[in-house]
């Protein structure tokens, strides 16, 4: 194979296409233009906010941060949350303290994937933003409210980058094609390797060159070619890409809306929607256990009394996972899924349980009526606790008319049983007991 078609061997060739400056940044319009705020973060030598990046993969995250870094004149600190700890992060803005208050040199840091950062990692970096030690640039995968902490998020602009659009896409490919630091003129694309390549990247640009990359080099040793320029065909990219992957973000807002569909759909009772949803986590290579903790939750929140044996079913295919793992582990995950999605619902317990602490939050407690304290020690019947009392088991009914509730929420029915699947037994005893209970 004549690998010296393919340019620099030594570096990706996502690597090699990176930006050198905002000019060479594909997307992202409404935050680089004149004025915007990475236009501005980009052209000023100190001061300006914090910025928080957030998007998907391969949206250009840390090529923005990259090129905005060649943009400008402050010194340029680069962490990732993968591998600093707190000491590094307290000792990096030591060092930017330094360089503000020594020789007047204002820090830009980059901190790659800060949803990975724990709270106390996060709590390290707020001296430095606060006091304008550095100006911190963050990139994530999550949605910053649930992986990031107010403070911080209080003190930075949140800017959402997309997926690149088709267009764009092939922006990107073409320059990779054409630019002397990437393939340099020696490699064409047919029609359906563009569209290939395209349609497996779902927007994502790093995707589509490291798909280019691969396919170039399998064009090569296909054709035995050892002169400009190779064809890359659609079958380059199929054998590149070893099979079209769904798009799926396992750390970020992907994962939030596939589970989240997810478990509407089983609430909805559509077991197709269900099986669609589950079938495209386990083919990203969702973590299956995530998987089984949202179906118990499921079974104990929206199916609840009306099939009780369905949280029994939820645990055991929880169970069942962790004793065979994957990929035999879909079966009894699909199973679960198609008899919540099929089961009769009822939210009557989440409900309940839900207004029975907000009385509670409310101040709505009360004292423990007097026969209900325990009277299990000495001078417990001086204090009148206990007295009173009935013995439900010395009734022919098993139930007797007296108060549990205390004064202040009495009469309050919080369980409020459906009409669906078993909870409608339920509501006929439940209608009986409580007239006993009431005496009425």
């Amino acid at each position: 194979m004549n690998s010296s078609l393919l340019g620099d061997a030594t570096a990706p060739l996502a690597v090699r296409m990176r930006p050198r400056n905002l000019d060479e940044v594909v997307g992202h319009d409404q935050l680089l233009g004149p004025g915007a705020p990475l236009r501005h973060l980009a052209e000023s030598s100190s001061g300006g906010a914090s910025v928080i990046l957030w998007g998907p993969p391969g949206t250009g995250k840390t090529s923005l941060a990259y090129a905005i870094a060649a943009s400008s004149d402050r010194r340029f600190v680069e962490m990732s949350a993968i591998t600093a700890g707190v000491k590094d992060v307290r000792e990096a803005m030591t060092a930017a303290q330094n360089a503000r208050d020594l020789y007047g040199q204002s820090t830009l840091l980059f901190l790659d994937e800060i949803h990975r950062f724990t709270k106390a990692q996060q709590d390290a970096l707020l001296p430095g933003v606060e006091n304008g030690w550095v100006t911190l640039m963050a990139a994530t995968t999550e949605n910053p409210s649930f992986s990031i902490i107010s403070p911080l998020i209080s003190r930075s602009l949140v800017l959402r980058l997309d997926l690149l659009t088709d267009e764009q896409l092939l922006v990107v490919v073409t320059r990779a094609l054409t630019e002397p630091q990437g393939l340099n003129g020696n490699f064409d694309l047919s029609d359906e390797a563009t569209s290939s390549i395209v349609r497996f990247s779902s927007g994502d640009a790093r995707r589509a060159l490291t798909a280019l990359d691969a396919a170039a080099a399998i064009a090569i040793e296909r054709s035995e070619a050892s002169t400009a320029p190779v064809t890359v065909i659609g079958d380059d990219v199929s054998q590149a890409v070893d099979r079209a992957l769904l798009r799926y973000d396992r750390d970020g807002d992907e994962h939030y809306d596939v589970i989240s569909a997810f478990i509407k759909s089983i609430r909805g009772s559509d077991v197709d929607a269900a099986l669609h949803y589950l079938a495209r986590m386990i083919e990203a290579g969702e973590d299956p256990r995530f998987i089984a903790r949202r179906l118990i939750i499921s079974a104990a929140e929206d199916i609840g009394l009306a099939e009780p044996s369905a949280l029994s079913l939820a645990v055991a295919a929880a169970e069942a996972v962790a004793l065979i793992g994957m990929p035999e582990g879909r079966i009894p995950l699909a199973e679960a899924t198609v008899f919540l999605a099929t089961a009769p619902k009822s939210n009557a317990a989440y409900v309940g349980i839900n207004e029975a602490l907000a009385d509670i939050r409310d101040g709505k407690t009360g004292v423990v009526p007097m026969h209900l304290r325990d009277a299990s020690y000495a001078s417990a019947t001086e204090l009148g606790h206990g007295v009173g009392y009935r013995y439900p088991h010395n009734d022919a009914l098993g139930i007797v008319r007296q108060q549990y509730l205390p004064d202040a929420v009495a009469g309050r029915q919080y369980y409020r049983p459906t009409s669906h699947g078993h909870e409608r037994e339920i509501s006929e005893r439940l209608l009986r007991l409580r007239q006993l209970l009431s005496g009425e």
